[in-house]
């Protein structure tokens, strides 16, 4: 190919078409999205309506939404500053840091299970997830009794031994947190990660009824008899440690930026988060997004009634961040935002 023609191909698709395609899939209601480049925003839009049937007008392309299990990065991060300033360490246990959850017999095994083995999901503590009330919008749980909800539950394997996801490892470090820094998680966020990023718009919601502020897309699910039910009232004692932070695109492009590009953590303990724990296991290339070597990150977070991602290069130079609200499960959407991301990131595909 002439070197002018190799200058003139698109770096990067349009992200309103890649949206727009999207936004016709049966079961999404709105997405909202935003490309950026070397910390600069060169591109976005939105597509879709707020409310379900086209009601509601547009979602505005700067609302905040939902990010979900992007979250963990943001809890894992704080937790491993307490590493660095030798207030926390990562082969500690979890009933010496967290005295509780032994006392009271919360955990099984908490005298085994390491700081480094709840950031990494091997520490074998069943997920609260699947056995919470998805249309219980209002009761408040404090993360210690969403801990409890687990320990009936049987262990998904030997500390350090094997990759489970669960979203309670993420409330312990959340608890552990406030334990050593004798203030809230949402208040440690703000000093450690929000204020110094200038993440504006960016909060921990904690109780109900707290939720999503300012116009932004509402997301549906289906209830035992079947009927479609607005999930904007999500409860925000299930998020915390785990999947309680609202952002925007903007703001959490900065955070996965600064994240990628070590200026939250050295070297060394940015590893603990980005290397591949045992039991995990990579997609093969032609799996990946873009089928890239090395691999474009695609971070996710989902719930009942939404499915939120950014999008990543490993240099960190590259954010595409966007968010849908659904009206069918987040596993029945996750292709149709990879599909997306690939027309936005790897146009020539």
């Amino acid at each position: 190919m002439p070197p002018a023609a190799a200058e003139s191909k698109p770096r990067f698709g349009d992200v309103q078409k890649a949206l727009t395609t999207l936004a016709k899939n049966p079961g999404v209601v709105g997405a909202i999205g935003e490309l950026h480049v070397d910390g600069k925003r060169v591109d976005g839009g939105t597509a879709g309506s707020r409310f379900l049937d086209g009601k509601g007008g547009k979602i505005p392309e700067n609302a905040r939404y939902r990010i979900g299990s992007q979250t963990k990065r943001m809890t894992a991060t704080v937790a491993l500053q307490l590493v660095e300033e030798d207030k926390l360490g990562l082969d500690d246990k979890l009933s010496d840091v967290l005295p509780i959850v032994a006392e009271q017999d919360l955990v099984e095994r908490a005298d085994e299970i390491t700081i480094r083995q709840l950031i990494q999901h091997t520490s074998g503590i069943p997920d609260f997830l699947g056995i919470v009330d998805r249309f219980d919008f209002t009761t408040y749980y404090p993360p210690i009794d969403l801990v409890k909800k687990t320990r009936s539950l049987p262990r998904t394997g030997e500390p350090g031994k094997k990759f489970s996801y669960s979203s309670t490892n993420y409330v312990l470090l959340g608890m552990t947190i406030e334990e050593l820094t004798d203030n809230p998680l949402a208040g440690e966020f703000e000093r450690r990660i929000f204020d110094p990023l200038k993440m504006t718009r960016s909060y921990l919601t904690t109780k109900p009824p707290e939720g999503i502020k300012g116009p932004h897309g509402h997301g549906y699910a289906r209830d035992a008899d079947g009927k479609l039910r607005d999930m904007d009232r999500f409860n925000a004692s299930y998020g915390v440690g785990a999947g309680g932070v609202v952002s925007t695109a903007r703001d959490v492009s900065r955070f996965q930026r600064a994240s990628d590009m070590g200026k939250l953590l050295p070297d060394d303990l940015q590893r603990v988060i980005d290397e591949l724990p045992p039991g995990q296991q990579e997609p093969p290339p032609a799996e990946r997004l873009c089928r890239a070597e090395p691999e474009i990150q695609a971070r996710a977070g989902a719930a009942p009634g939404f499915l939120a991602a950014t999008y990543t290069s490993p240099d960190g130079r590259v954010q595409f961040a966007v968010s849908t609200t659904l009206t069918v499960g987040t596993q029945e959407a996750v292709s149709i935002l990879n599909q997306a991301a690939e027309a936005v990131v790897c146009p020539t595909k």
